[in-house]
């Protein structure tokens, strides 16, 4: 694309995940500049279609985390401004957000995932909540796993042991979407997945492993530094880490996404991965793994936000 002069990274942004997008957003900034890009740091506001309007800048950097930033809102306004982005197109935004979409397409690709349930709010108070939370546990049996369908950063997602910690958990999942997802907890070792293309095709990262000192990666152990403790590349052996690197690229070419994804995967002891979610605006904090993968992978980061 020739050289480039002036790049607008969007961060910030109204979901709950404001914060970790602003250092998100910040993290490459930096980056670009160190290689003596021009570099304006925006918020996504009632303002931005005047900025693009007034001064187009070559490309767009969406740093935004949540809804509007992944649910393909943000990528619909840049293509209807015609300034090109870095970043999967809306359509592909809008199936990796929703959950269960994004799960029933990767498992019709072959991969493994939870089982699972996705209901809505008012199945509970329309069905009977206890008959329905009771089929639920006889179903999928326990441990369980609660989150919403939609966001990031473990926010409204929940470990379940017994079946009286489950009302509680679909409490706490509701105030952040108005569907529940609620699967089988898989065990196993819980590791992510980058992939890039920086114009040669996708190529996945080195797995990056994640174990969580209180035992669940929730937002705490997420963006807290020294909360989790990170092996890049993860401890497995070669066919493992060679599945786990095809089902991030399965995933990452069956939803149609483009430049930068990052799946989330869980390594069974027997060795199967299973696929849990996909990302379209990963993290790129200093405790985001994606930027270990990157590092891990030999390549400089600053580089490869620029590529």
């Amino acid at each position: 694309m020739g050289d480039l002069d002036r790049v607008l990274v969007l961060a910030g942004g109204i979901s709950p995940e404001h914060e970790v997008s602003l250092r998100s957003g910040r993290r490459v900034a930096e980056a670009l500049r160190r290689l003596d890009v021009e570099v304006q740091v925006v918020d996504a506001d009632a303002a931005l279609l005047a900025t693009l309007a007034a001064d187009p800048p070559q490309v767009v950097f969406p740093v935004l985390h949540g809804a509007a930033g992944e649910d393909g809102a943000i990528r619909e306004i840049l293509e209807l401004a015609g300034v090109p982005y870095v970043g999967a197109p809306p359509h592909a935004c809008r199936v990796a957000f929703a959950k269960p979409t994004a799960k029933a397409l990767v498992a019709e690709r072959g991969l493994a995932v939870p089982r699972g349930v996705a209901l809505p709010k008012s199945a509970f108070s329309d069905l009977g909540a206890p008959a329905l939370l009771d089929r639920i546990v006889a179903a999928l049996g326990l441990p369980l796993f609660v989150k919403p369908d939609q966001g990031g950063s473990a926010f409204g997602a929940t470990p379940v042991d017994t079946p009286e910690a489950l009302p509680a958990a679909l409490v706490s999942c509701f105030a952040y979407s108005d569907t529940a997802l609620i699967e089988e907890r898989v065990a196993g070792t819980e590791i992510a997945v980058g992939v890039l293309d920086l114009g040669d095709g996708p190529f996945a990262l080195p797995a990056v492993e994640i174990v969580p000192d209180g035992g669940v990666y929730d937002y705490a152990a997420r963006y807290t530094a020294g909360r989790t403790e990170f092996f890049c590349p993860a401890r497995l052996d070669a066919g493992t880490a060679a599945a786990a690197a095809e089902a991030a690229l399965t995933a990452h070419r069956a939803l149609g996404l483009r430049d930068v994804s990052r799946t989330d995967l869980i390594v069974e002891d027997s060795g199967r991965v299973r696929f849990l979610e996909v990302n379209v605006a990963p993290g790129m904090t200093e405790t985001s793994t994606l930027p270990l993968a990157v590092e891990a992978a030999g390549l400089d980061f600053a580089v490869v936000c620029r590529e």
